[in-house]
């Protein structure tokens, strides 16, 4: 018998990924468009790449310490 649940999450996962990667690239094809200059949409893209990377290392921390406080072993084989 099939397990749904991994079947449920991986297509939910593949909806919101597929989902903001067409919206990424339509705000990048609409801020072409508009004739911004190249420093502003590299400073707004330097901005959410530092933004992505803060909250990467903030769920890494979190799930650290929520690892240690459930006791759980962090040690490689």
């Amino acid at each position: 018998m099939i397990e749904w649940i991994p079947v449920i999450f991986v297509a939910f996962k593949a909806l919101v990924l597929v989902t903001g990667m067409f919206y990424a690239v339509k705000w990048h094809y609409d801020q072409g468009k508009k004739g911004k200059p190249q420093r502003a949409v590299l400073r707004a893209s330097g901005q959410v790449a530092a933004i992505f990377v803060l909250s990467l290392l903030g769920l890494g921390l979190v799930t650290f310490a929520l690892v240690r406080m459930l006791g759980m072993d962090l040690t490689f084989p």
